[in-house]
């Protein structure tokens, strides 16, 4: 069994490790400089996990599937997404990257996480106490879910039609738009400094420095990572009101006020 995730600003990250050494599994990074098409190709069992945005499979991860999708070929799968709220068919939605290629779907689950969106006021960032009730939740599911699956039950959240309209006519059928506004919509403030940091960190490889300024690609994936972390607070993606307090992720949570 190995572990495949994309994680943004740490939630994702979260699952995948917390489930992997419950199940004794090697994990990756989609990020990680490693032959992806080899790794699977060994394994029987593939877990793969990532945020879900607007019931939609972030953009860098279906770009990864597309890269590797025959090596999916013959294996269980594994899928679990992390969502704010509702996300539908969160996981369903995963396997629409393999059509025509034939796995076994062996589990599929959603995991409510701390919010990241830390700039939109409907979408307050939850404090310490709150954060860690969202973690011993997440973690009492993984633990059931390793049962589980040791013990060969299956089980598919979001596969049932209920779920499937719910996160269509909800959420995807309205969120591509916002997506495609989202790949060209990085702002910069005045504040920035220049000290490349949204550079390093990108995913996507969206940012680049010209002439002492941050230039954007035209390809976000809509993480937030860079929002979360530029030490100015000084980038805004798609929403643009002012960034005052920023989502560290996982680890940081003994140090929140």
């Amino acid at each position: 069994m190995i572990t495949i995730y994309f994680s943004g600003t740490g939630n994702s990250q979260y699952i995948a490790e917390r489930f992997s050494q419950i199940m004794d599994a090697t994990c990756y990074s989609i990020e990680e400089a490693v032959d992806f098409n080899e790794i699977i190709t060994a394994a029987q069992t593939i877990v793969v996990c990532y945020p879900i945005y607007g019931s939609c499979v972030p953009k860098i991860m279906r770009a990864f599937v597309r890269n590797n999708q025959a090596a999916f070929a013959g294996k269980k799968l594994i899928i679990f997404c992390t969502q704010l709220l509702f996300s539908g068919d969160g996981a369903r939605v995963f396997t629409e990257l393999l059509t025509g290629v034939p796995v076994d779907i062996r589990y599929a689950e959603h995991f409510n996480m701390p919010n990241n969106i830390c700039n939109f006021f409907l979408f307050p960032l939850a404090n310490a106490s709150k954060r860690q009730r969202y973690l011993k939740k997440a973690d009492q599911k993984l633990r059931r879910a390793g049962q589980n699956i040791t013990a060969g039950v299956v089980k598919k959240r979001g596969f049932n039609p209920v779920s499937r309209y719910l996160g269509l006519w909800t959420q995807r059928a309205h969120f591509g738009a916002l997506e495609k506004k989202a790949e060209r919509d990085v702002r910069i403030s005045a504040a920035c400094n220049g000290c490349g940091k949204c550079v390093r960190i990108c995913p996507m490889k969206n940012l680049k420095i010209t002439d002492q300024s941050i230039a954007q690609l035209n390809r976000c994936t809509l993480c937030y990572r860079c929002v979360n972390q530029c030490p100015q607070k000084a980038i805004t993606v798609l929403v643009h009101t002012p960034v005052s307090k920023q989502y560290q992720g996982i680890v940081s949570l003994s140090n929140d006020n």
